[in-house]
């Protein structure tokens, strides 16, 4: 393969750089830490909370590094500076349609939560807010008066729950917000409102802007259809070979190897490093 010229890695995890104990083996945190030490931006870019992604940032060793300085939480509505502990981009979902989306979830026995950095909250504790606290690490937090706690807008509102039903509720919500938010499954039981004109790939976009990188030379990995911008507005898209066949179709390359044998760190030795 040709060596591509790239300043920007950007990274989605689940599925992608993490393998499936949800861990980032000795091979891809090496070839990552390699880029970093060439100047290579690596930034990890996850449907999480900033303190969720925190443990594999620790992992990678390089936050100390200006190339391992940011990362992109909540899916692109949050670009986090980890040297001065503080946003430098941040979007949020309209109160009125977090209020909406609550009641037509609870209409049909869902429940909504929505996210701080740090912290989840929600109505009441369920089967299906266990799962997501105990997925992303962060607290969970029953909130009494979630409605006027929904008011103060947030990053993003998730509605888990049985594929089947999140899928009919998906398109109920598609058809009364249109262009006013973005609604997708990130997981089949995993339903996400996040804000218009915001995903990972404008991330990247926006970041890449502000680092002077072309954004020819940025390169994205991912698996789902929550990384489909990243994938199709980076330099260069790189599709998991374990993921969509939606996200493969629009990728420029495919990895040889999946999640679980360093599909990743494989891709880099061989492409960029």
């Amino acid at each position: 393969m040709k060596k591509l010229d790239v300043k920007l890695i950007a990274l989605d995890l689940d599925d992608t750089l993490l393998n499936d104990d949800r861990e980032i083996t000795d091979l891809t945190v090496q070839a990552l830490r390699d880029c970093a030490q060439k100047g290579i931006y690596v930034v990890l870019c996850s449907g999480r909370a900033e303190d969720a992604i925190l443990p594999f940032v620790r992992r990678l060793q390089i936050a100390g590094l200006e190339a391992g300085r940011f990362l992109i939480a909540i899916n692109g509505c949050s670009i986090f500076d980890l040297h001065t502990r503080q946003n430098i981009f941040c979007k949020k979902v309209e109160p009125e349609i977090l209020l909406r989306t609550n009641e037509l979830a609870e209409a049909v026995g869902l429940r909504s939560e929505v996210y701080t950095p740090d912290t989840i909250y929600y109505r009441e504790k369920t089967k299906w807010t266990k799962l997501d606290v105990d997925l992303c690490g962060l607290k969970g937090l029953a909130v009494e008066n979630y409605e006027d706690f929904l008011q103060k807008g947030f990053t993003k509102m998730l509605v888990p729950g049985e594929p089947e039903q999140l899928l009919e509720l998906q398109k109920t919500l598609r058809d009364e917000f249109k262009e006013r938010a973005v609604i997708f499954t990130s997981k089949p039981y995993f339903l996400e409102i996040l804000p218009p004109d915001c995903g990972k790939g404008e991330a990247v976009s926006y970041l890449a802007k502000e680092l002077n990188i072309p954004i020819e030379k940025t390169i994205g990995f991912g698996d789902s259809m929550n990384d489909e911008s990243l994938i199709r507005m980076c330099g260069y898209g790189v599709a998991m070979c374990n993921g969509l066949d939606a996200i493969k179709n629009i990728a420029d390359f495919v990895t040889q190897y999946d999640n679980n044998h360093d599909g990743v760190g494989r891709f880099l030795q061989e492409a960029v490093l």
